[in-house]
C-alpha cells in the first residue's frame, strides 16, 4: 500500500510505449528463470504471459468489481473510509494526498475479504468472498512462482527465501483495485480541482511500491507508465502499453533490500488521461509484520557488502506512512559503514 504525493504534478517528458520484457512462462523453466532475473536487474519490471490465471477467474472479479464501482456514491461509501482498508475516494492515506481515482483496499486475508464483502457486496457476502478469494490466491500463487524462479537463477541455498514470505498464513500481502473514471466526462465520482495539463490528470501518483513484489493486471486502457533513463541522464516517463492478457510484474523495496540491491524497485505512476474508464487490479506480495527484512546471506560478500540495516516490515511501514510517496524511502535503511564492517567479520 502506498501513499499519494499531494500536490500531483503533471510531466511533459514522456514518449512512446517502452519495451518492456516480456517473459513467457510456458518456456523451459530455466530459460524463463534466466530472464525473469535478467527483466528484474535490468528494468525492474517486466510481463508475464501464459501465466496459468484463468480467463474466468480474471473476468469473475472484473465484472464484479465494475458493478460496485457502478452503484450510487453513498453506497460505495458504506464500504468505507479507508482505515487504509477499505473504500476511498482520492484521498489516500492520512496526509492529505489525493489522486484521481477510486478504489477499495483489501487484505488478502480470506477471512479479512470474507468479513467485509458483508459490507461490500451485501446481497451475496458469499459470492464476493469466493469470487476475490479466488483471484487472490491465484496470483499469490503466480507471485509466488516467479519468486521461485528468481531464487533459482541467483543461485540462493533456498531459493524459495522470498515466496516463502507470502505464503505465510500472517502475510501483509494486500489486493489493491483502482478505478480512474474519464475525467473529462461525467461519473460519479468529482474531480478535486479542474485543472488541466495537456489532457492529462495524475491518477496515481509516482512511487515504488514498499512490499515484496507486486502484480498488476488491468483493462485495455493506458495509463501506467514507469521512471526510465533518458539521454542526457534525465529520467523520463515511458508510458507502458495495455495488454488485458497478462500481467506486469514490479520489483518491490524489499525485494530490492533482500537482494542487496541486486533487483531495483522501479518507480511508477498511473495517468488519468482516456476518454475510457481504466480499472487496474495490484496483488501486494508481502511478509508478515514482524519479518526481518535484512540482505540475504548469498547476496553479500566482501565485494559486495550488506548496503541495508536489518528491520522489520512493521517499522518499514510505519516509515513509509510518514514520508511523500516519492521519497526514497529505503536510503533510511542504508547501513553504515560499521555495521557493514561487523556483518562481515
Amino acid at each position: 500500500m502506498v501513499v499519494l504525493s499531494a500536490s500531483p504534478i503533471c510531466n511533459q517528458t514522456a514518449r512512446q510505449p517502452v519495451g518492456i520484457p516480456v517473459i513467457d512462462l510456458s518456456e523451459p523453466r530455466a530459460d524463463v528463470s534466466r530472464l525473469i532475473l535478467k527483466a528484474c536487474e535490468e528494468v525492474g519490471f517486466l510481463k508475464v504471459v501464459n501465466h496459468g490465471v484463468s480467463e474466468r477467474t480474471i473476468d469473475r472479479i472484473e465484472s464484479l468489481i465494475l458493478e460496485f464501482f457502478s452503484l450510487p456514491m453513498q453506497e460505495k461509501e458504506k464500504a468505507g473510509p479507508p482505515t487504509p482498508l477499505g473504500y476511498g475516494v482520492r484521498n489516500i492515506g492520512f496526509n492529505g494526498d489525493v489522486g484521481e481515482l477510486e478504489y477499495l483496499l483489501l487484505h488478502a486475508n480470506p477471512n479479512f475479504i470474507s468479513q467485509k464483502a458483508k459490507v461490500i457486496y451485501k446481497e451475496d457476502p458469499s459470492f464476493f468472498s469466493n469470487v476475490v478469494n479466488e483471484y487472490t490466491e491465484a496470483v499469490r500463487q503466480l507471485s509466488s512462482e516467479i519468486l521461485d524462479l528468481l531464487g533459482e537463477a541467483l543461485n540462493l541455498k533456498d531459493p524459495k527465501v522470498f515466496s516463502n514470505m507470502i505464503k505465510d498464513i500472517e502475510s501483509d500481502s494486500l489486493l489493491r483495485i483502482n478505478h480512474y473514471p474519464p475525467w473529462n466526462n461525467k461519473s460519479n465520482i468529482k474531480s478535486r480541482n479542474n485543472q488541466k495539463c495537456s489532457g492529462s490528470r495524475i491518477g496515481f501518483g509516482e512511487h515504488s511500491d514498499p512490499q515484496i513484489i507486486s502484480l498488476l493486471r488491468s483493462n485495455d486502457v493506458e495509463g501506467l507508465q514507469i521512471l526510465t533513463p533518458g539521454q542526457g541522464g534525465e529520467s523520463v516517463w515511458s508510458p507502458v502499453e495495455p495488454d488485458p492478457r497478462a500481467f506486469f510484474v514490479n520489483v518491490g523495496d524489499m525485494l530490492q533490500a533482500m537482494t542487496n540491491g541486486r533487483l531495483m524497485s522501479v518507480k511508477h505512476r498511473a495517468m488519468s488521461n482516456s476518454n475510457k474508464a481504466r480499472l487496474s487490479m495490484i496483488f501486494f506480495g508481502a511478509p508478515t509484520l514482524y519479518s526481518v527484512i535484512s540482505p540475504v546471506s548469498d547476496m553479500v560478500s566482501k565485494d559486495n557488502p550488506c548496503r541495508y540495516k536489518s528491520f522489520t516490515w512493521a517499522e518499514y511501514k510505519k516509515t513509509m506512512y510518514k514520508l511523500r510517496l516519492s521519497h526514497d524511502r529505503l536510503d533510511l535503511f542504508q547501513s553504515d559503514e560499521s555495521e557493514v564492517t561487523f556483518r562481515l567479520n
